[in-house]
This record gives C-alpha cells, structure tokens and sequence, in this order.
C-alpha cells in the first residue's frame, strides 16, 4: 500500500515535476482538486507566507501530509517583479503567454536581462504541525526578448539559462529538475523526508 501526500496545487505542470522526483519512492501523489480542495486564496507578503497559507489550507481538509510551493520569477532591472505576483503579473487570472508578454513588453530596450527563479516549499504533517519543513531554493539566468520552448510552463519559455544554452522551455523534465530552483528544492525535501522516514524507496 502506498502512502499518500496532497500536493496543494492544481498545476498540471508542477504535479508532473514532483512526480518524476518521488516516482522512485512507495507514495501517491494527489492534487487537492482530486480531492475537491479549493485552491486557497494567496494574501501572503512573501513566498513563505503564501507557501505555508497553502499548505495549511488543503491540510485543514484532509488527514495526508501537505506538499505546497510558492515560486515566482524575480527581475533584477524590474526591482524584483514580478516577485509573489508572478501567476498574476498581467492581470487576475492572466494565462502564461499573457504574463510572458506582459514581461517582455516591460523589459524592452531594458540591457540588465539578469533574473532568478525563486522556490519555497513546504511540507507538514498535518493542519497544525508545529515544525514545518521548509526549504528555499533559486535558479539564475536571463530574460529574453521573445518566447522559445514548448515544454515546461510559467515563464519558461523566456528564462534562458546560458550553462545550459537553452530556454527552460527548451528542457526535458529530467534535465529542468536536475537544475531548476523547484528540482533543488525537491530534492531537498526528500533528503530530510528520508532522514526521518516519513518516505520510503520502492523494493
């Protein structure tokens, strides 16, 4: 039998990233909206506010443990914009290519195109675990002047990491989480999961 963690996300693109990370281990992984969990609304003031306003919400209706994440791109030229906003940049329920756009369009003629991934995850045991497991995580690259990549979600497709000479957009699942900001952070919490045995590997 397997165990089971609620991811508090509906994002297809992230559930596939985790995933692949914890395929190897005796676990289920769920969205809450399989299990009719409303997404929980994001007022927090920064990345670990919101990660944790999310998990705690999805644990508040089920008995599993929580997995939630708040991440977000951070522009340097742009003061850091557009930061815990990032899902809603253009506007209130702004698709990815609208928020890519809206990015692009800010960041004409503009040369500084450094920028940086940022991940907060957390994980808790239940509704009012005292000790969640938190972990941050970054991944630096450049903004670029036009979309380029099919894969991924988000800003991906304008993200170009030059050690890689590709967009994030550009990369394989397994490659994307072996250096994206979310990967690290990922397998972060396994490591600790591990250490105190709250997962184990499939036999």
């Amino acid at each position: 039998m397997k165990n089971k963690i609620v991811i508090a996300t509906n994002n297809q693109g992230k559930l596939r990233e985790l995933r692949s990370i914890f395929n190897e281990f005796r676990l289920e992984l769920i969205t809450q909206g399989e299990l009719d969990i409303h997404a929980a609304a994001e007022t927090g003031g920064s990345f670990l506010a919101n990660a944790l306003q999310k998990a705690r919400h999805a644990a508040r209706y089920t008995k599993y443990p929580v997995i939630a994440d708040d991440s977000g791109l951070m522009v340097d030229a742009l003061n850091g914009e557009p930061g815990i906003f990032s899902a809603r940049y253009a506007k209130e329920n702004a698709s990815d290519e609208q928020n890519n756009l809206y990015l692009l369009e800010k960041m004409f003629g503009i040369e500084n195109r450094q920028a940086r991934f940022h991940c907060c995850l957390v994980y808790i045991r239940s509704y009012k675990d005292p000790e969640p497991i938190v972990i941050q995580a970054e991944w630096r690259g450049l903004i670029c002047e036009s979309l380029s990549g099919n894969k991924g979600f988000g800003y991906d497709p304008i993200f170009f990491v030059p050690e890689l000479n590709h967009t994030a957009a550009e990369l394989s699942i397994d490659i994307k989480n072996k250096f994206s900001h979310r990967g690290r952070a990922n397998r972060i919490l396994v490591k600790k999961l591990l250490d105190k045995k709250l997962i184990v590997k499939q036999k």
